[in-house]
């Protein structure tokens, strides 16, 4: 491997293993031109038969702001709506369960907020309709005529953009609690019926004082989920 090669590629392992998950953003803005470039390398992911099945809503300003502030509203008055596929399980089974209350249980503990205090998480899970502050916000799509195995498309262009954007020393959130509310953003942006409203994304600088990006999410161990097989 050539310095240049390995230079490279520890750039882009750096840029992996960096990418967490910010959840309070600085005010600092985005430029569209990165925006756009971060969706141009996001649009590099492979698909199946290179249908590329992704559409992406970009968001700042007082688009943005309109959006939050209509999602907040429902939110604040128990709306709720139908959420158009299924993300988390019915019924929760070990391991996964574990890990997901581990991580609750983690990220309220930095914040100071108590399992009984119902307002104070009630107050934090509406954060993400304002993408917690970032100054971009992105709602991906897809056409609802696409089965199961292209939300695994989509999902490889969201990594991309995710990547890019550490690569860039900015941040992000991939945030699925967008999916709770496609009515109002349907209604709000003016997507059509044909589109499943699939998730948003915060995009920005992460603040480094904020004791919710102290967080950093537990890993499994490479023994726990792969299994080697025909190798030396």
């Amino acid at each position: 491997m050539t310095e240049n090669n390995r230079n490279s590629s520890q750039c882009v392992e750096d840029a992996i293993a960096g990418r967490r998950s910010a959840r309070r953003f600085l005010p600092n803005g985005v430029p569209k031109e990165t925006v756009e470039r971060l969706l141009e390398l996001g649009a590099m992911a492979p698909s199946g038969t290179n249908v590329q099945p992704w559409k992406v809503y970009a968001l700042s300003g007082a688009a943005k702001e309109e959006l939050s502030r209509a999602i907040m509203k429902k939110f604040d008055d128990g709306e709720q709506e139908q959420r158009e596929y299924d993300y988390y399980p019915k019924v929760w089974e070990e391991p996964w369960l574990s890990r997901r209350r581990k991580l609750g249980k983690s990220l309220y503990g930095v914040l100071g907020i108590s399992k009984d205090d119902k307002e104070g998480v009630k107050r934090q899970m509406a954060r993400n309709f304002t993408f917690f502050d970032a100054p971009v916000g992105l709602i991906f799509t897809m056409d609802r005529i696409f089965g199961l195995g292209m939300f695994m498309d989509i999902g490889m262009f969201m990594e991309n953009v995710m990547v890019a954007a550490r690569a860039r020393g900015l941040d992000t959130c991939p945030q699925a609690f967008f999916a709770d509310y496609p009515d109002t953003i349907r209604n709000r942006l003016g997507i059509a019926q044909n589109e499943i409203i699939v998730c948003g994304m915060a995009l920005g600088y992460a603040d480094p004082e904020a004791p919710e990006n102290t967080l950093k999410a537990d890993r499994e161990p490479l023994e726990n989920f792969a299994d080697f097989r025909g190798f030396e």
